[in-house]
Order: structure tokens, then C-alpha cells, then sequence
């Protein structure tokens, strides 16, 4: 059996003996693989430093046809996750990659969803005032909002993306000026008729309506209007979107919890 290559991005590695590893490796072309490194922690080998934690690579992977790990056997580094003195960049980074790893099926290949994180990554790790994530995102995108849009594509990648301008119950085109009532197992926004009886609603200011309206076109590369830089908006989508996504999975994501406090002091 030949290797077989793909570009992919490193979400984690576990020691497996003193000079290898098991790395989880999402590729764009067979989704996430679990696979044996061997010799990935020797002085020389052959992966370049390419399974540093959120690197994109290139691998050539032997994989199993049933069960057991799949194995690697060579990875070049394309571009390490660098963001400097950034907290935020770095756990903006990694709530992404949590975020990926738990959506995803083992060799499940899911190309939208690859290509909305490396392209969030690339923003991440650039100098903020450079910030930009794609033709879509001019002037430079706050780095709250790269990690919102990143979110939002690979929930809808996913089957899982919200409701925004219609509501989630009956499809009616709602008011892009007022208030939403946002249900959190209703799949997104409703209308005051559909917004009777049910629980689990939260109320999102017309500010935060607009921004989160906006973000979810950035998230498939249409412009929606002016996107939110305040932090007050910034925090208000981050605490629903964190609700979101822990009702869609059925937990929350440890790496969320930092995503908030650190939008208020620093952009991502």
C-alpha cells in the first residue's frame, strides 16, 4: 500500500513513547485521522516540525482500512500557529480547533469546514493590523469576529448554523431593525408568533442582531453590512453563540470559557 498525501492541520498530539507520538491530524482531503508518528520526538526525523499544535502541513499518511491508527510517515510544515504575545489569538485558535474536533466524525472529509479554520488560523497568527479574512472582509476584520465567522461557517458546513434573517420555525423574513428572539433548540432566531411557548430564548439587541447578521454572511463570503467592533456587542455574541454551541453538542467546550474575557481586553 502506497502513502497517500494531504494538507492537513495539527488540533493535537499525545505522547505514545519517549520518540513517538499519536497526532490528530484534520485534512482537507480525508477529514480527521488518528495516527502513529514514529519517531516525531527524535532530533532527526521526518516531519520537519510539521505536528507543532495548529500547524498546517502536508502528510503522507498510510491508512487502515479497518480499525487501528492510521500511520504517518512524513510531514512537511507549511505554516506554524505563531501569535506572538497574543492570548486571545492563541485561544481563539484553539476553542477553532476544539470547535472542529468536535463536529467531526473520524475520516469524515468535511473540505468547507478545513478551509473556514485555516483560513481563521492565517488571520490569527497575522499582525491585527493586518487582519483580513478575504474579499469579503475589507477593511481588517476585529479578531472576534474572524473567530465568530470561523464558527459560524463550520456550523453551517455541519448542518448546525443558525437562523438568522428568517425564523427558524416557519421561514418568515424577520426584521433586520428590531430585536430577535434567539432559541437555542430552535436552531436560531423567531418570530413573536413562533417565539410562544418555548423555552430556552434569549432576547439579542437590534446592535447584536445587525453584527451577528453580518458575520454569518462574512462566514460564506458575502458582505451583510457593517461588522460589530464594540465589546459590548462582541460580548453579547459570545455568550449566545457559546450557549449555542453547548446545546447543539451537548457540553461545552472548555476553551470557549476564555473566548469572552479576553475580547474585552485585547481583540483575537
Amino acid at each position: 500500500m502506497e502513502p497517500e498525501k494531504a494538507r492537513g492541520i495539527v488540533l493535537r498530539t499525545y505522547p505514545y513513547s519517549e520518540t513517538s507520538c499519536i497526532a490528530t491530524v484534520f485534512t482537507r482531503e480525508f477529514g480527521k485521522l488518528r495516527a502513529l508518528a514514529k519517531g516525531a520526538w527524535r532530533p532527526k526525523n521526518a516531519f520537519d516540525s510539521a505536528l507543532d499544535l495548529l500547524s498546517a502541513c502536508q502528510v503522507l499518511v498510510l491508512r487502515r482500512s479497518s480499525g487501528g491508527l492510521d500511520l504517518l510517515t512524513e510531514a512537511t510544515l507549511e505554516r506554524r500557529f505563531r501569535v506572538g504575545r497574543s492570548l486571545a489569538g492563541f485561544y481563539g485558535g484553539m476553542y477553532l480547533a476544539d470547535l472542529l474536533d468536535a463536529l467531526t466524525a473520524d475520516a469524515d472529509p468535511q473540505p468547507e469546514m478545513f478551509d473556514a479554520v485555516e483560513t481563521a488560523l492565517n488571520v490569527l497568527a497575522a499582525d491585527p493590523a493586518a487582519a483580513d479574512a478575504g474579499p469579503a472582509a475589507t477593511p481588517a476584520v476585529p479578531r472576534p469576529v474572524v473567530v465568530l465567522a470561523a464558527e459560524l461557517a463550520m456550523l453551517q458546513a455541519g448542518g448546525h448554523g443558525p437562523a438568522v434573517g428568517r425564523c427558524s420555525g416557519c421561514g418568515t423574513r424577520l426584521d433586520p431593525a428590531a430585536r430577535a428572539a434567539f432559541g437555542m433548540l430552535d436552531g436560531g432566531a423567531l418570530c413573536p408568533d413562533c417565539r410562544r411557548g418555548k423555552t430556552n430564548v434569549v432576547a439579542i439587541s437590534t446592535a447584536g442582531t445587525a453584527a451577528l447578521r453580518a458575520a454569518a454572511a462574512l462566514a460564506v463570503g458575502r458582505s451583510g453590512g457593517a461588522l460589530p467592533t464594540e465589546e459590548r456587542v462582541l460580548g453579547e455574541l459570545r455568550a449566545v453563540m457559546n450557549t449555542y454551541v453547548a446545546h447543539t453538542l451537548g457540553r461545552r467546550l472548555k476553551s470557549a470559557q476564555h473566548l469572552k474575557a479576553l475580547a474585552k481586553n485585547e481583540h483575537l
